[in-house]
């Protein structure tokens, strides 16, 4: 099981729809975030993309050399750049970060946002460019010169000089629920994501997507994208889950669900699905509430509970196959340490090694026996 958090690189939160407490996404926050993140023991961090967020590579690129294990899941958007500039930048990164950088692979899912990109494609256009763009972006890495005469891309005479650290290329990442996207997936992705949707749905698109890959002769491996809110004790954890959404209002949630449905990704029309605007049925599976995604696209489901009963519900998921989780909480840097200081020693991973560590806690500034000895 691999631990991913999140760089919430257009800004952080103590409660949704509440400017209190705030905290813009600046270099020395999302620093602290990454540090912490890396000496806490998680394998990589998931930098987010679109119009209100900083640039992902420019972001990862500043945050590899303060950092020491950490890998980098990184935006490449197909329509937005080209293939053989994003191979580019991808080869560097991953030359510069030792081999840390993983890609995401974003179609993008928001008719308006994507229009002031100047990308003007329906939904399975996009996808059947992304076909295109992913196949002149493997080619770049594996191939001495790539041609290609595409409907949407045309390449001639295309190289990469500079070698990648991972062989053949940085991991591929994607996440898309619509038969487009799942059978690019199975083409190209070395990682399928899904959001957390409830358990039987999850393995209904686990199967669904083994099968395409299966049909292109191939398999993937699969993660989820989840927010979490662990507390020592039950009680705790759903008082937490509460007050993050206390200030969100109905008209704020009729505005959010306009821009829900304005969206032709069919991910975010199942997120969407599983509340529809109703407070009164966010626990939509036991201890998966979906009070975040009242208000916020994309992942919009938390894991709440206390330590025993999150890594029980995570398991879950594992003997589904997921193996990677993508994981978050308001606000990232506090929900970093609390996380991994409750569910990292329930959880089947890599623990980092702290017995060389010591924290004394007592008025003397240091161990209670010892200071009374002398």
């Amino acid at each position: 099981m691999e631990i991913f958090w999140f760089i919430p690189t257009n800004g952080d939160f103590r409660q949704l729809n509440h400017q209190e407490g705030s905290r813009p996404a600046t270099y020395n926050y999302c620093r602290q975030i990454a540090q912490a993140v890396d000496d806490l023991g998680y394998s990589g961090v998931l930098i987010p993309t679109g119009k209100t967020c900083e640039e992902g590579f420019i972001v990862a690129s500043t945050l590899a050399p303060v950092t020491k294990n950490l890998k980098y899941l990184v935006a490449v958007r197909p329509g937005l750049m080209s293939p053989s500039f994003a191979a580019r930048m991808s080869a560097t990164l991953d030359r510069f970060s030792d081999g840390r950088l993983l890609i995401n692979v974003v179609a993008g899912g928001d008719p308006v946002e994507l229009a002031g990109e100047g990308v003007f494609l329906d939904h399975d256009e996009r996808y059947e460019l992304t076909d295109e763009f992913l196949t002149i972006w493997r080619q770049l890495f594996t191939e001495e010169e790539v041609d290609l005469e595409g409907d949407y891309l045309r390449i001639r005479g295309g190289q990469l000089p500079y070698p990648t650290v991972q062989k053949p290329y940085p991991p591929l990442y994607f996440g898309g629920s619509s038969p487009a996207a799942m059978k690019v997936a199975a083409k190209h992705i070395d990682v399928y994501l899904t959001w957390g949707e409830p358990p039987a749905q999850v393995e209904k698109k686990i199967n669904k997507m083994r099968a395409y890959a299966a049909a292109q002769g191939r398999t993937v491996k699969f993660g989820i994208r989840l927010h979490v809110i662990v507390r020592p004790t039950e009680e705790e954890a759903w008082e937490a889950a509460n007050k993050l959404i206390e200030h969100v209002d109905e008209e704020t949630i009729a505005q959010a669900l306009k821009v829900f449905k304005r969206m032709d990704s069919e991910g975010q029309r199942l997120m969407t699905s599983l509340h529809e605007g109703d407070r009164t049925r966010l626990e939509v599976s036991p201890n998966l509430w979906a009070g975040v995604g009242l208000v916020r696209t994309g992942a919009g489901t938390a894991l709440v509970g206390d330590p025993d009963t999150v890594a029980a519900r995570m398991k879950e998921y594992a003997d589904l196959g997921i193996e990677t989780f993508i994981l978050s909480g308001y606000p990232h840097l506090e929900e970093a340490y609390r996380t991994a200081e409750l569910l990292f020693p329930k959880l089947p991973i890599d623990k980092k090694d702290t017995s060389h560590q010591k924290t004394f806690l007592s008025p003397f500034g240091g161990d209670i026996k010892s200071a009374v000895a002398k």
